[in-house]
């Protein structure tokens, strides 16, 4: 999965306060997403993160 710094998520489960999309804020071994419904910042490991993505909703910088 190619997710990229500025790109918006949709998580499979829900956040705590209910929202399910994310902001990609730093992307390594490490992805930091931001909650945008609350602004809570999480880690997650790469591999957890990818495999809890339900789906790309748009991209910060498309020039692949």
């Amino acid at each position: 999965m190619n997710v990229q710094v500025g790109d918006r998520v949709q998580m499979k489960k829900k956040h705590a306060c209910g929202g399910s999309v994310f902001t990609v804020t730093r992307v390594g071994m490490d992805f930091k997403i931001r909650c945008e419904t609350c602004g809570h910042e999480i880690m997650l490991p790469r591999r957890q993160c990818e495999k809890a993505i339900k789906k790309l909703l748009s991209g910060g910088s498309e020039d692949a």
